[in-house]
Protein backbone atom coordinates (compact mmCIF):
# COMPACT_ATOMS: atom_id res chain seq x y z
CA UNK A 1 0.00 0.00 0.00
CA UNK A 2 1.12 3.53 -0.75
CA UNK A 3 -0.28 6.96 0.10
CA UNK A 4 -1.06 9.06 -2.97
CA UNK A 5 -2.41 12.53 -3.71
CA UNK A 6 -5.88 12.07 -5.19
CA UNK A 7 -6.75 15.77 -5.68
CA UNK A 8 -5.44 19.30 -5.06
CA UNK A 9 -6.95 22.75 -4.66
CA UNK A 10 -6.02 26.29 -3.67
CA UNK A 11 -7.72 29.48 -2.58
CA UNK A 12 -6.26 32.98 -2.64
CA UNK A 13 -8.15 36.07 -1.42
CA UNK A 14 -9.32 38.42 -4.14
CA UNK A 15 -7.57 41.47 -2.69
CA UNK A 16 -3.95 41.92 -3.73
CA UNK A 17 -1.46 44.18 -1.96
CA UNK A 18 1.33 45.57 -4.13
CA UNK A 19 4.63 47.06 -3.07
CA UNK A 20 3.19 50.44 -4.04
CA UNK A 21 0.40 49.89 -1.50
CA UNK A 22 2.94 49.07 1.20
CA UNK A 23 4.81 52.29 0.45
CA UNK A 24 1.75 54.13 1.80
CA UNK A 25 1.73 52.14 5.07
CA UNK A 26 5.38 51.76 6.02
CA UNK A 27 8.77 53.33 5.28
CA UNK A 28 9.73 51.18 2.28
CA UNK A 29 9.73 51.19 -1.51
CA UNK A 30 9.34 48.79 -4.40
CA UNK A 31 13.06 48.55 -5.17
CA UNK A 32 13.96 47.79 -1.53
CA UNK A 33 11.36 45.00 -1.35
CA UNK A 34 12.15 43.42 -4.73
CA UNK A 35 15.91 43.46 -4.14
CA UNK A 36 15.68 41.75 -0.75
CA UNK A 37 12.71 39.42 -1.25
CA UNK A 38 11.77 39.16 -4.93
CA UNK A 39 8.14 39.91 -3.96
CA UNK A 40 6.00 42.45 -5.80
CA UNK A 41 2.48 41.48 -4.69
CA UNK A 42 0.69 39.30 -2.16
CA UNK A 43 -2.94 38.41 -1.31
CA UNK A 44 -4.77 39.71 1.78
CA UNK A 45 -7.91 38.44 3.47
CA UNK A 46 -11.06 40.51 3.31
CA UNK A 47 -12.15 41.96 6.68
CA UNK A 48 -14.93 39.37 7.02
CA UNK A 49 -12.70 36.37 6.20
CA UNK A 50 -10.61 34.12 8.43
CA UNK A 51 -8.23 31.19 8.01
CA UNK A 52 -10.99 28.56 8.15
CA UNK A 53 -12.83 30.25 5.27
CA UNK A 54 -9.80 29.91 2.99
CA UNK A 55 -9.12 26.37 4.18
CA UNK A 56 -12.72 25.36 3.52
CA UNK A 57 -12.66 26.66 -0.05
CA UNK A 58 -9.29 25.08 -0.84
CA UNK A 59 -10.62 21.82 0.60
CA UNK A 60 -13.75 21.97 -1.55
CA UNK A 61 -11.64 22.49 -4.65
CA UNK A 62 -9.36 19.57 -3.75
CA UNK A 63 -12.39 17.34 -3.28
CA UNK A 64 -13.82 18.47 -6.63
CA UNK A 65 -10.49 17.76 -8.30
CA UNK A 66 -10.52 14.27 -6.79
CA UNK A 67 -14.11 13.67 -7.87
CA UNK A 68 -15.12 13.13 -4.26
CA UNK A 69 -17.53 14.53 -1.68
CA UNK A 70 -16.84 15.46 1.92
CA UNK A 71 -18.76 12.32 2.91
CA UNK A 72 -15.90 10.29 1.42
CA UNK A 73 -13.39 11.67 3.94
CA UNK A 74 -12.29 9.93 7.13
CA UNK A 75 -10.13 12.73 8.56
CA UNK A 76 -9.43 16.47 8.21
CA UNK A 77 -6.13 18.08 9.26
CA UNK A 78 -5.29 21.78 8.95
CA UNK A 79 -1.67 22.95 9.20
CA UNK A 80 -1.66 26.55 10.39
CA UNK A 81 -0.08 28.95 12.86
CA UNK A 82 -2.90 31.48 12.35
CA UNK A 83 -6.19 29.76 13.32
CA UNK A 84 -9.38 31.77 13.65
CA UNK A 85 -9.06 31.54 17.44
CA UNK A 86 -7.13 29.54 20.05
CA UNK A 87 -10.01 27.09 20.34
CA UNK A 88 -11.83 25.49 18.64
CA UNK A 89 -9.30 24.58 15.98
CA UNK A 90 -9.53 25.79 12.39
CA UNK A 91 -10.01 22.15 11.35
CA UNK A 92 -13.16 21.91 13.49
CA UNK A 93 -14.61 24.87 11.61
CA UNK A 94 -13.60 23.40 8.24
CA UNK A 95 -15.20 20.11 9.26
CA UNK A 96 -18.41 21.94 10.16
CA UNK A 97 -18.40 23.78 6.83
CA UNK A 98 -17.73 20.70 4.71
CA UNK A 99 -19.29 17.80 6.57
CA UNK A 100 -22.54 19.36 7.83
CA UNK A 101 -22.66 17.56 11.17
CA UNK A 102 -20.94 14.30 10.21
CA UNK A 103 -18.59 13.53 13.08
CA UNK A 104 -15.29 12.65 11.42
CA UNK A 105 -12.17 13.57 13.42
CA UNK A 106 -10.29 16.78 12.74
CA UNK A 107 -7.34 18.58 14.30
CA UNK A 108 -4.84 21.37 13.69
CA UNK A 109 -1.08 21.04 13.42
CA UNK A 110 1.36 23.93 13.89
CA UNK A 111 4.86 23.65 12.48
CA UNK A 112 4.76 27.12 10.89
CA UNK A 113 6.12 27.21 7.33
CA UNK A 114 7.05 23.52 7.54
CA UNK A 115 3.50 22.67 8.53
CA UNK A 116 2.44 21.08 5.26
CA UNK A 117 5.40 18.65 5.28
CA UNK A 118 4.72 17.81 8.94
CA UNK A 119 1.09 17.27 7.99
CA UNK A 120 2.09 14.89 5.20
CA UNK A 121 4.09 12.83 7.70
CA UNK A 122 1.28 12.66 10.26
CA UNK A 123 -1.56 12.00 7.83
CA UNK A 124 0.32 9.48 5.69
CA UNK A 125 1.35 7.58 8.82
CA UNK A 126 -2.27 7.43 10.00
CA UNK A 127 -3.35 6.14 6.60
CA UNK A 128 -0.53 3.59 6.48
CA UNK A 129 -1.55 2.35 9.94
CA UNK A 130 -4.99 1.45 8.60
CA UNK A 131 -6.77 3.88 10.93
CA UNK A 132 -8.04 5.99 8.00
CA UNK A 133 -8.29 5.49 4.26
CA UNK A 134 -8.78 9.01 2.94
CA UNK A 135 -7.96 12.41 4.46
CA UNK A 136 -8.03 16.09 3.61
CA UNK A 137 -4.83 17.97 4.48
CA UNK A 138 -4.92 21.76 4.24
CA UNK A 139 -2.19 24.35 4.70
CA UNK A 140 -3.77 27.74 5.41
CA UNK A 141 -2.46 31.02 6.77
CA UNK A 142 -3.64 34.59 7.34
CA UNK A 143 -0.32 36.13 8.30
CA UNK A 144 -1.23 39.63 7.11
CA UNK A 145 -3.29 39.77 10.33
CA UNK A 146 -0.21 39.14 12.47
CA UNK A 147 2.50 41.37 11.01
CA UNK A 148 3.44 44.81 12.28
CA UNK A 149 3.01 47.47 9.60
CA UNK A 150 5.59 49.53 11.45
CA UNK A 151 8.24 46.83 10.90
CA UNK A 152 9.25 47.03 7.24
CA UNK A 153 11.60 44.05 7.44
CA UNK A 154 8.72 41.66 8.24
CA UNK A 155 5.44 43.09 6.97
CA UNK A 156 6.52 43.06 3.31
CA UNK A 157 7.14 39.30 3.33
CA UNK A 158 3.81 37.67 4.02
CA UNK A 159 0.59 36.93 2.18
CA UNK A 160 -2.58 34.95 2.84
CA UNK A 161 -3.85 31.79 1.17
CA UNK A 162 -4.69 28.11 1.45
CA UNK A 163 -3.75 24.95 -0.41
CA UNK A 164 -5.22 21.48 0.07
CA UNK A 165 -4.64 17.88 -0.93
CA UNK A 166 -6.75 14.75 -0.65
CA UNK A 167 -4.55 11.84 0.45
CA UNK A 168 -5.63 8.22 0.24
CA UNK A 169 -4.30 4.68 0.37
CA UNK A 170 -3.64 3.03 -2.97
CA UNK A 171 -2.26 -0.17 -4.44
CA UNK A 172 -1.07 1.67 -7.55
CA UNK A 173 2.58 2.67 -8.12
CA UNK A 174 3.70 6.06 -6.89
CA UNK A 175 2.93 8.08 -3.81
CA UNK A 176 4.94 9.25 -0.84
CA UNK A 177 8.33 7.57 -0.87
CA UNK A 178 9.95 9.16 2.17
CA UNK A 179 9.71 12.08 4.61
CA UNK A 180 12.26 13.61 6.97
CA UNK A 181 11.49 16.18 9.65
CA UNK A 182 13.67 18.21 11.99
CA UNK A 183 13.54 21.03 14.52
CA UNK A 184 15.80 23.23 16.64
CA UNK A 185 13.93 24.80 19.52
CA UNK A 186 17.12 26.43 20.76
CA UNK A 187 16.60 28.98 18.00
CA UNK A 188 12.90 29.56 18.75
CA UNK A 189 13.38 33.27 19.38
CA UNK A 190 14.53 33.90 15.79
CA UNK A 191 10.94 33.68 14.49
CA UNK A 192 8.23 34.05 17.11
CA UNK A 193 4.97 35.71 18.03
CA UNK A 194 5.63 36.40 21.72
CA UNK A 195 2.27 37.78 22.88
CA UNK A 196 -1.13 36.14 23.19
CA UNK A 197 -0.13 32.74 24.59
CA UNK A 198 0.15 31.41 28.14
CA UNK A 199 3.53 33.04 28.80
CA UNK A 200 2.39 36.52 27.77
CA UNK A 201 -1.42 36.44 27.64
CA UNK A 202 -3.34 39.29 26.02
CA UNK A 203 -2.95 42.51 27.98
CA UNK A 204 -2.48 46.24 27.57
CA UNK A 205 1.25 45.74 28.14
CA UNK A 206 1.48 43.18 25.31
CA UNK A 207 -0.34 45.51 22.94
CA UNK A 208 1.78 48.51 23.87
CA UNK A 209 4.96 46.48 23.29
CA UNK A 210 3.51 45.32 19.93
CA UNK A 211 4.26 41.75 20.99
CA UNK A 212 1.04 40.50 19.42
CA UNK A 213 2.86 40.74 16.07
CA UNK A 214 5.31 38.36 14.43
CA UNK A 215 9.00 39.01 15.16
CA UNK A 216 11.88 37.75 13.03
CA UNK A 217 15.66 38.08 12.96
CA UNK A 218 16.02 37.78 9.21
CA UNK A 219 19.80 37.61 8.79
CA UNK A 220 20.18 34.74 11.25
CA UNK A 221 17.15 32.93 9.82
CA UNK A 222 18.56 33.12 6.28
CA UNK A 223 21.69 31.09 7.07
CA UNK A 224 19.86 28.43 9.08
CA UNK A 225 17.09 28.13 6.48
CA UNK A 226 19.48 27.48 3.62
CA UNK A 227 21.61 25.03 5.59
CA UNK A 228 18.64 23.08 6.94
CA UNK A 229 16.77 22.84 3.64
CA UNK A 230 19.87 21.66 1.81
CA UNK A 231 20.72 19.01 4.41
CA UNK A 232 17.20 17.61 4.83
CA UNK A 233 16.82 17.45 1.04
CA UNK A 234 20.06 15.49 0.65
CA UNK A 235 19.18 13.18 3.54
CA UNK A 236 15.72 12.44 2.12
CA UNK A 237 17.11 11.72 -1.34
CA UNK A 238 19.57 9.31 0.28
CA UNK A 239 16.73 7.58 2.12
CA UNK A 240 14.82 6.85 -1.08
CA UNK A 241 17.80 6.26 -3.36
CA UNK A 242 17.22 9.23 -5.65
CA UNK A 243 19.68 11.82 -6.90
CA UNK A 244 19.12 15.46 -7.75
CA UNK A 245 19.22 14.48 -11.43
CA UNK A 246 16.35 12.03 -10.88
CA UNK A 247 14.02 14.84 -9.78
CA UNK A 248 11.51 16.35 -12.18
CA UNK A 249 10.50 19.22 -9.87
CA UNK A 250 11.59 20.69 -6.55
CA UNK A 251 8.72 22.47 -4.78
CA UNK A 252 10.30 24.54 -2.02
CA UNK A 253 8.60 26.68 0.58
CA UNK A 254 8.29 30.16 -0.93
CA UNK A 255 9.99 32.14 1.85
CA UNK A 256 11.77 34.75 -0.24
CA UNK A 257 13.71 34.78 -3.49
CA UNK A 258 17.17 35.03 -1.89
CA UNK A 259 16.64 31.89 0.21
CA UNK A 260 15.23 30.01 -2.76
CA UNK A 261 18.12 31.01 -5.02
CA UNK A 262 20.64 29.94 -2.39
CA UNK A 263 19.00 26.54 -1.87
CA UNK A 264 18.76 25.95 -5.61
CA UNK A 265 22.43 26.86 -6.08
CA UNK A 266 23.67 24.62 -3.25
CA UNK A 267 21.60 21.65 -4.44
CA UNK A 268 22.55 22.39 -8.08
CA UNK A 269 18.93 22.24 -9.23
CA UNK A 270 18.32 23.66 -12.74
CA UNK A 271 16.10 26.76 -12.80
CA UNK A 272 13.47 24.96 -14.88
CA UNK A 273 13.04 22.30 -12.18
CA UNK A 274 12.38 24.69 -9.30
CA UNK A 275 9.21 26.73 -9.98
CA UNK A 276 8.58 29.92 -8.03
CA UNK A 277 5.51 31.99 -7.20
CA UNK A 278 6.88 34.00 -4.26
CA UNK A 279 6.90 37.11 -6.48
CA UNK A 280 3.08 36.95 -6.72
CA UNK A 281 2.19 35.35 -3.37
CA UNK A 282 4.77 36.39 -0.83
CA UNK A 283 5.40 33.95 2.00
CA UNK A 284 2.15 32.08 2.73
CA UNK A 285 3.79 29.79 5.31
CA UNK A 286 2.10 26.36 5.51
CA UNK A 287 0.03 27.15 2.41
CA UNK A 288 2.95 27.84 0.07
CA UNK A 289 3.84 24.29 -1.03
CA UNK A 290 0.27 23.02 -1.64
CA UNK A 291 -0.57 26.25 -3.49
CA UNK A 292 2.51 25.83 -5.68
CA UNK A 293 1.72 22.14 -6.23
CA UNK A 294 -1.80 22.96 -7.42
CA UNK A 295 -0.43 25.67 -9.73
CA UNK A 296 2.09 23.33 -11.31
CA UNK A 297 -0.60 20.70 -11.89
CA UNK A 298 -2.85 23.30 -13.51
CA UNK A 299 -0.01 24.30 -15.82
CA UNK A 300 0.58 20.68 -16.87
CA UNK A 301 4.05 20.56 -15.32
CA UNK A 302 3.48 17.32 -13.41
CA UNK A 303 2.79 13.94 -15.01
CA UNK A 304 2.33 10.41 -13.74
CA UNK A 305 5.64 8.93 -12.70
CA UNK A 306 7.35 12.28 -12.07
CA UNK A 307 9.61 12.45 -9.05
CA UNK A 308 9.00 15.50 -6.84
CA UNK A 309 10.80 16.84 -3.81
CA UNK A 310 8.88 19.08 -1.37
CA UNK A 311 11.09 20.94 1.10
CA UNK A 312 10.40 23.62 3.72
CA UNK A 313 11.78 25.56 6.68
CA UNK A 314 9.95 27.62 9.26
CA UNK A 315 9.56 28.97 12.78
CA UNK A 316 10.27 26.61 15.60
CA UNK A 317 12.74 26.29 14.07
CA UNK A 318 11.36 23.46 11.93
CA UNK A 319 12.20 21.88 8.60
CA UNK A 320 11.12 18.95 6.49
CA UNK A 321 11.30 17.24 3.12
CA UNK A 322 9.06 14.79 1.25
CA UNK A 323 10.01 12.62 -1.72
CA UNK A 324 6.86 12.05 -3.77
CA UNK A 325 6.37 10.00 -6.95
CA UNK A 326 3.31 11.28 -8.75
CA UNK A 327 0.74 8.54 -9.22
Amino acid sequence: MSVVVRGTGRYLPERQITNADLEKWVDTNDEWIRTRTGIHTRHMLAPDQATSDMATEAGRRALDDAGLRAEDLDLIVVSTLTPDMLTPSASNLVQANLCKGRGIPSFDLNAACSGFIYGLQVVSSLIESGSYRRALLVGAESLTRFVDYEDRSVCVLFGDGAGAVVLESSDSPGGIRGIRLGSAGVHAELICLPGGGSRRPPSIEVLEARDHYLKMQGNKVFKLAVQSMEQVARDTLGDVGWSIDDLDLVLAHQANRRILDAVRSRLEVPDAKMPLNVDRMGNTSAASIPVLLDECLGEGRIRSGDKLMLVAFGAGLTWGCCALEWA
